[in-house]
């Protein structure tokens, strides 16, 4: 991680915020990328105290101080935040601090889209100080891509690896556009060695270029062929008419064996598609599946931390297409499976409540959707159910329009994913 500092930050909590990424230390060997400390680009309203550019992904990090330090912070990004159960007041009347950065947040993705730079998943971080020790936030704010977060470096760590979820990294070409129009004209940034940053040097070869040197060479005649070649070549032309012989009767065969109408001719490859699932008169066409034993690793929030502290035989990730209301959906059905049935209700329990975290889409691990489709699971209808000493948990986006928690056609959808059975 390579700092560039463009001016003061815009909050008290800001510095936590660039000591933060500093201890990352430079090069890749953390996470890579460049973070810009300071005023955002152009007239981009005040709020913001950091944009990280990493190699799958933009980081905009705002700072908000409040009036005192505490151990539990409330932070929907709608609605009152409360610290410690008490409602947050502060000298400005400000109950929710969330808005005073969204419209900068927004700003700098509008930002980016007019520069018509490589697009890369942009997430939002906003930094809480001078201190709080656990911050919730609601699954569906969670799930929209916003960490509320004290900037300790390894929240902060966490935060950048499951917010940057491109499947390609950025070129350094790409790199560069990005950072010229967040920072046009700069000549440190226009200096940096950013493929030590993590950035790729160039895109991956194509077939034309590979190297042929290391193919090996067939011998012109085996090593014992010397010792018996009198034999053997006593033998070929008979060998030979054989094998005519035989491939000539292969042919006939063939030949009578395909015959018929015109109905029986042969036609090109065909790729035959999955096999949908279909529950209740909706289909579910597969989408790819992933087990793990490793529960915690695929999670993230208390879901995580719950995980970390109890067993996890083991977790499945379905994904299926579907559609409804002549729109497609991407559903994600997980399931975790527990030694004890007690297991499976107790983590219940905490997936239930708005904020504790969820289970992470393949795709953020290189798994990505077929057909190119990039769902991104924010605001996600949500479902969960027992199954013996197992848990389901459903998500459903639209594939390509915006996504509600209470959407009615996504919450059946997720709902009737739930009966889907998981692969043993």
């Amino acid at each position: 991680m390579r700092l560039v500092r463009l001016g003061d930050e815009s909050s008290k909590v800001g510095a936590d915020v660039r000591a933060a990424l500093a201890s990352w230390g430079r090069g890749d060997h953390v996470v890579g990328g460049v973070a810009l400390i300071g005023p955002p680009p152009g007239d981009t309203p005040p709020g913001v105290d950091a944009v990280v550019l990493l190699p799958r992904g933009v980081l905009v990090v705002a700072g908000v101080d409040l009036p005192d330090p505490a151990m539990r912070l409330d932070a929907p990004l709608t609605g009152q935040w409360k610290t410690d159960g008490w409602p947050l007041t502060r000298a400005d009347g400000v109950v929710n601090p969330a808005t005073e950065v969204t419209e900068a947040i927004a700003a700098i993705t509008r930002h980016l889209e007019q520069a018509d730079v490589e697009p890369l998943p942009v997430g939002t971080v906003i930094a809480v100080g001078p201190y709080v020790s656990q911050v919730h936030q609601p699954t569906s704010d969670l799930l929209r891509g916003v960490r509320v977060l004290h900037p300790e470096p390894g929240k902060l760590l966490t935060a950048a690896r499951e917010l940057a979820t491109h499947p390609r990294p950025c070129t350094v070409a790409q790199a560069r556009a990005i950072l010229h129009a967040l920072a046009p004209g700069n000549a440190t940034l226009a200096g940096l060695d950013l493929a030590a940053e993590g950035f790729a040097d160039t895109a991956a070869p194509g077939l034309s270029t590979a190297s042929t040197t290391l193919i090996p060479k067939v011998p012109a005649r085996p090593p014992a062929a010397a010792a018996r070649r009198s034999g053997q070549l006593h033998w070929l032309p008979v060998s030979a008419a054989v094998l005519v012989a035989m491939l000539l009767l292969t042919g006939i065969v063939y030949a009578v064996a395909s015959s018929g109408g015109d109905d029986q001719r042969a036609a090109g490859p065909t790729t035959t598609p999955p096999s949908a699932v279909e529950v209740e008169g909706q289909d579910f066409v597969p989408a790819g599946t992933v087990s793990d034993t490793d529960c915690a690793a695929h999670a993230y929030g208390d879901v995580q931390a719950w995980l970390e502290r109890n067993r996890c035989g083991e977790l499945v990730r379905m994904r299926f297409e579907s559609t409804a209301d002549g729109k497609r959906a991407a559903v994600m059905v997980a399931v975790l499976r527990f030694p004890e049935s007690v297991l499976a209700e107790e983590l219940r329990t905490v997936v239930d409540t708005p904020g504790s975290g969820a289970i992470t889409d393949p795709a953020t691990e290189d798994e990505p959707w077929p057909h190119g489709d990039e769902p991104a699971f924010e605001s996600a209808a949500y479902a969960s159910d027992l199954e013996g000493s197992s848990l389901k948990l459903a998500q459903a986006v639209w594939m390509d329009a915006p996504s509600t928690p209470d959407d009615e056609d996504l919450t059946r959808l997720a709902t009737l994913a739930l009966d889907i059975r998981a692969p043993v």
